[in-house]
């Protein structure tokens, strides 16, 4: 039960932080919200805003210019969630 419970934790992380590469990725490329790729990215940024709005809050106290490292900072956060949830899983189960 325990090996169900943290394969669904990183899997779940997995799929977080490849919807964050592609955010970032896809910022870079897409300029019409109404096209296919478009409507995509716009479904990802709903996704992930959650996680990516409350880094961006705490990384506008640093003057980083016109850099936003938030989302790169949300997957770390995200890297280093499922990695304690994981352990302490693991600690319970055996």
């Amino acid at each position: 039960m325990a090996y169900v419970l943290i394969r669904a934790i990183q899997l779940f992380a997995e799929v977080l932080e490849l919807m964050l590469v592609a955010r970032a990725l896809m910022s870079w490329f897409v300029r019409d919200q109404y096209s296919t790729l478009g409507k995509i990215y716009v479904a990802i940024i709903r996704f992930t805003e959650p996680i990516v709005a409350p880094c961006r809050k705490a990384l506008s106290r640093l003057n980083t210019g016109m850099f936003d490292f938030s989302v790169l900072l949300a997957l770390l956060l995200i890297g280093a969630v499922s990695n304690i949830l994981v352990r302490i899983i693991f600690m319970i189960a055996y």
